[in-house]
């Protein structure tokens, strides 16, 4: 039986050899380590090399637009190209939402809605064209096209409720990974049990993003951490990175050589498909509500619960005081000239009213004294303190990381000044 599509793509001559690779163990061991990769290797150019989130995220789009070009090119699925714009996608995706997040203070519970509609109405569409949603028959360029616009728009929903989660809960990367791999479990035992197979896997897709993002916090997060906060490996984002793309690349030849993902050559070697259960699919999908009504009464409590978050307002002076340029004396020079030059950079637009440059500037400051903290914070806890008081007041006057509204120039002036003194 031959679909419209279909029949209008012979016509055209442009039915291709399907462009997805086989749904095995090994393609979700891949999208996790893609997925911790994008989001390590992002944090390091973004905020280790200090080229800021919108320049970071005008980078990858452009790269996206090369590898994505490469890979529409291809008759055939390839696993190098495919990884490689999965990899891109996943730090893309995870920017736009960041951007929106933290450059433009859009709410994460807005952005989850906004991204979760999207995701319908690719899909939605998706369907109308084509007729199906399965990415075991993505052999046109229209069907290839809805199915990276799809993945995209996973990511940046994936990074938004993932973010949102921890945002209710103040969990730990280390804990967070708990709840991602358990909802994965119970999407794989539904599945398993009848569920429609292409719900379930585009469930367990989304999914995959926190999940592989709240491993890679974890790996890269500082060993040095709060009272009652659970610690992270600190390998750091750039060892993070690093690590996993030596299994990504391991991976991806092994499967170069084997070829076990490619769809013709596993169909030629598996038995075909149990045929669909309308009753067992209609008995999974009540179990993916529960799912979803349990999930949330799980966040409630969570949100409930006496957690680590924010610190409180009042608390945001530190109790020690040092000297000017007593705080910063064991902290490399470098790291210390990068700090001032943003934070000189705030001030300077601050003073000659760039509202917008001077937030953009305190933002990516922000960002660099978070990447700086594993680092800086063991050569001197007293002197890390002592600042990062200060920066939460600078900070706080912008809004950023506070539920305040910006206050006036003057205050962010002086609280700026103060800042450069004490790193003088």
């Amino acid at each position: 039986m031959t679909t419209t599509s279909e029949a209008r793509t012979r016509r055209s001559g442009r039915l291709l050899l399907n462009k997805v690779p086989e749904v095995t163990i090994w393609f979700w061991v891949i999208k996790i380590l893609c997925t911790t990769v994008g989001e390590s290797f992002a944090d390091w150019i973004n905020m280790k090399l200090g080229v800021g989130l919108v320049n970071t995220a005008w980078i990858f789009t452009a790269v996206f637009v090369v590898v994505l070009g490469i890979q529409l090119r291809l008759k055939r699925y390839v696993p190098f190209p495919y990884w490689l714009t999965v990899v891109v996608v996943s730090v893309t995706g995870t920017l736009y939402t960041d951007i929106l997040t933290d450059q433009l203070n859009v709410p994460l519970w807005i952005s989850s809605a906004v991204f979760s509609v999207l995701l319908a109405v690719v899909f939605g569409v998706w369907w109308l064209r084509e007729r199906t949603l399965s990415i075991h028959s993505v052999t046109t360029l229209p069907r290839e096209s809805f199915y990276w616009l799809a993945v995209l728009v996973t990511f940046a929903l994936g990074t938004a409720t993932g973010d949102w989660t921890l945002e209710l809960t103040g969990w730990s990367p280390g804990v967070s990974v708990l709840l991602p791999l358990g909802l994965i479990a119970a999407v794989t035992l539904l599945w398993k049990s009848g569920a429609n197979p292409v719900l379930s896997f585009w469930l367990a897709y989304i999914l995959t993003r926190p999940l592989g993002a709240n491993i890679g916090d974890w790996l890269a997060s500082p060993k040095v951490a709060q009272p009652g906060e659970p610690t992270g490996l600190a390998l750091g984002t750039f060892t993070t990175s690093l690590v996993f793309l030596g299994l990504i690349l391991a991976t991806v030849l092994y499967l170069t050589v084997t070829r076990s993902d490619v769809t013709e050559t596993h169909d030629a070697t598996h038995t075909p498909h149990t045929p669909a259960n309308p009753r067992r699919e209609r008995i999974a999908l009540a179990g993916f509500a529960l799912l979803a009504v349990a999930t949330g009464c799980l966040l409630v409590w969570a949100h409930s619960r006496p957690h680590v978050g924010p610190a409180p307002e009042e608390d945001a002076t530190s109790t020690v005081h040092l000297a000017p340029g007593q705080a910063v004396k064991h902290f490399p020079s470098t790291k210390v000239d990068a700090l001032k030059a943003l934070a000189s950079t705030s001030l300077k637009d601050a003073r000659s009213g760039n509202a917008t440059g001077a937030h953009t500037a305190a933002q990516s400051l922000r960002d660099l004294w978070d990447a700086d903290q594993s680092s800086l914070q063991p050569l001197d806890n007293t002197g890390w303190t002592f600042i990062d008081a200060q920066m939460d007041q600078v900070l706080k006057t912008f809004g950023i990381d506070h539920p305040n509204p910006p206050m006036s120039p003057a205050r962010q002036e002086a609280e700026l000044t103060t800042l450069l003194t004490d790193m003088r």
